[in-house]
């Protein structure tokens, strides 16, 4: 059995096979990959470890009160999403034969999702044009990662570009934090001086796509490090008081599972679930509309405004983007408070329900 695991693989799998080149990449060197012999725990009923689990090779039978009530196979259509995702998970896996699993963190994936199916759309709506190269990059990067994706419209409109040519300090060692950058074009490095020590020592070669200056400014400190320009180029920078401001959920009415079905019951609203179509199928409120988040600009007219939807998804960071969109359509919306992860298994229906 082969336990390496390529980008090329994870699009066998749903909803990977819905990410860019570049997110399949980065899950590629943060997944976790496993081979368990024939006859161990894949996991065990009740397990509450939210990472996706995929079946790479082999064979596994789920098993409810020692009885299999379905057998997966590595390979097949049954096998293309996560095994029982809901959590906690309401079977016992038992290899088969030996196998291979890899994991995935499901706050990782999740914001791998969020950020392709909503910055992509909200850079077009902004400058009308094919995306940029640096833009695609800059949204795949930990700064804008600590951004809710909501705010990305915000972020776009409120940078500011200033034209730099070689030589140029754009920050100096010592100094306050000022702007947080994002190099538009053009090229540099990134020095920094240490004690006892004359001369700076080269830290890195910044290029387009590239981002810097945020450190200082969430930790309110002193900047770290010099940053001098190679060539000519263009940054886009933000305030401080912007950054800190955009780090900040937008205001978004979020409401607990409890309170949510008791509105729902009473009329008084509707689920939405904002989740991609095999992630629905395998598994949604019992009585929800579906309406993926990567569609939603385009169908939104097909809701009813007259309606107050309740918003969900795994956990609450692509509901929280889709309720942003919608109220500024004029939309009232609540967000499902964590998403599914606090839903009981009997609100619930779906393949992942009857067998993973």
């Amino acid at each position: 059995m082969s336990a390496k695991i390529t980008p090329k693989d994870l699009c066998n799998y749903h909803p990977l096979d819905t990410l860019n080149s570049e997110s399949l990449r980065e899950i590629c060197n943060k997944l976790t990959v496993a081979e368990i012999k024939k006859g161990g725990n894949v996991f065990i009923r009740g397990d509450a470890k939210s990472d996706h689990i995929f079946l790479h090779e082999g064979i596994v039978d789920l098993v409810e009160n020692g009885k299999v009530i379905k057998t997966l196979e590595a390979g097949t259509e049954d096998t293309r999403t996560a095994l029982a995702h809901i959590i906690p998970r309401n079977f016992t896996a038992i290899a088969k034969t030996n196998v291979v699993i890899f994991t995935i963190d499901s706050d990782l994936l999740d914001m791998m999702l969020t950020w392709d199916q909503t910055g992509s759309f909200q850079v077009e709506e902004l400058n009308g044009e094919q995306n940029d190269d640096w833009m695609s990059r800059i949204l795949n990067t930990e700064a804008f990662r600590r951004i809710p994706p909501a705010n990305i419209q915000a972020i776009f409109t409120s940078l500011e570009d200033i034209e730099v040519k070689p030589g140029d300090a754009v920050i100096k060692q010592g100094d306050p934090g000022d702007y947080f950058y994002i190099v538009k074009s053009g090229r540099c490095m990134v020095t920094r001086k240490m004690p006892g020590q004359d001369k700076d020592i080269k830290l890195a070669e910044l290029e387009a796509g590239s981002s810097f200056g945020e450190e200082a400014l969430i930790s309110d400190a002193e900047r770290n490090a010099t940053i001098v320009m190679l060539s000519k180029g263009v940054l886009s920078r933000l305030s401080k008081e912007q950054f800190l401001s955009l780090l900040n959920e937008p205001m978004l009415d979020t409401v607990d599972f409890a309170a949510a079905k008791e509105k729902v019951g009473g009329g008084d609203a509707e689920w939405l679930d904002v989740r991609l179509p095999n992630e629905f199928q395998s598994a949604h409120i019992k009585g929800a509309t579906h309406l993926p988040l990567i569609f939603l600009r385009m169908k939104i007219d097909t809701l009813n405004k007259n309606i107050n939807y309740i918003l969900y998804c795994d956990t609450g960071r692509r509901s929280s983007s889709a309720s942003y969109i919608m109220n500024e359509r004029g939309f009232t919306t609540s967000v499902l408070k964590d998403g599914l992860k606090n839903v009981d298994l009997s609100e619930l229906e779906g393949n992942d329900i009857i067998a993973g």
